[in-house]
C-alpha cells in the first residue's frame, strides 16, 4: 500500500511554519492543501484541545471573511495530531504568499473577545473551548513567523525518503 503524502514528511526534522503539503487536480480546477504547522512533532507538547477548538473557530470565521482571500478558502481545521492545521485553497500558491494572510489570521486571534460560533446551536461541542490559551498559541505563532519570515526552512519540510529493501520490503531513513 501506497504511503500517503503527509506521511511522507520527515516529522522529526520539520519546524513550525507554512507548508505545501498537496496539489490535487479536480477536473479543470487545482486545489493545494497547507500544513500550518504550530509545533514541532514528537518534539514539544501538542496545542490544549480545547484552544485548538477554539482557534479553529476564530480562524476559520477570519478566512472567510477576509476581502482578498474568502472566496478561496475551501478548508481550515486541525491536524488529528494537535500539532497545526490544514488550510485548503482553490489554486495553486507558494507557500510564502500565505505568510500575510496566516500572520494576520493569527493576530485576529488576539482581538476577540469571544470565539465565533461558541453557542450550543452553533458548535458540536460548545464548552469545548478556550480563548485565553488560543490567545496564548496565536501570539507564540505569530511571534515565530515574525522572526523567521525569511527562514526558508518554515516554508518547505524535509521529506523522508521511502527505501525499498530486499524482498520488496519498505522503511524509512530520515
Amino acid at each position: 500500500m501506497d504511503l500517503i503524502q503527509s506521511f511522507s514528511v520527515d516529522h522529526t526534522r520539520i519546524v513550525p511554519g507554512i507548508f505545501l503539503s498537496r496539489v490535487d487536480t479536480l477536473g479543470e480546477f487545482k486545489v493545494t492543501t497547507y500544513d500550518i504547522r504550530l509545533k514541532k512533532p514528537n518534539r514539544e507538547p501538542v496545542i490544549d484541545v480545547a484552544a485548538m477548538h477554539s482557534l479553529e473557530h476564530i480562524i476559520a470565521t477570519y478566512l472567510r471573511n477576509d476581502k482578498t482571500w474568502k472566496d478561496e478558502v475551501i478548508y481550515w481545521g486541525p491536524m488529528g495530531c494537535l500539532t497545526g492545521f490544514y488550510l485548503i485553497l482553490k489554486g495553486n500558491r507558494n507557500p510564502k504568499e500565505l505568510y500575510d494572510l496566516i500572520l494576520n489570521a493569527f493576530k485576529s486571534v488576539e482581538e476577540c473577545a469571544i470565539v465565533p460560533g461558541q453557542t450550543e446551536e452553533n458548535c458540536g461541542h460548545y464548552l469545548m473551548h478556550n480563548l485565553n490559551m488560543a490567545k496564548w498559541y496565536a501570539k507564540e505563532f505569530k511571534e515565530y513567523l515574525e522572526k523567521n519570515k525569511d527562514n526558508e526552512d518554515i516554508y518547505e519540510y524535509p521529506k523522508a525518503e521511502r527505501l525499498v529493501i530486499e524482498e520488496g520490503k519498505h522503511f524509512f531513513d530520515s
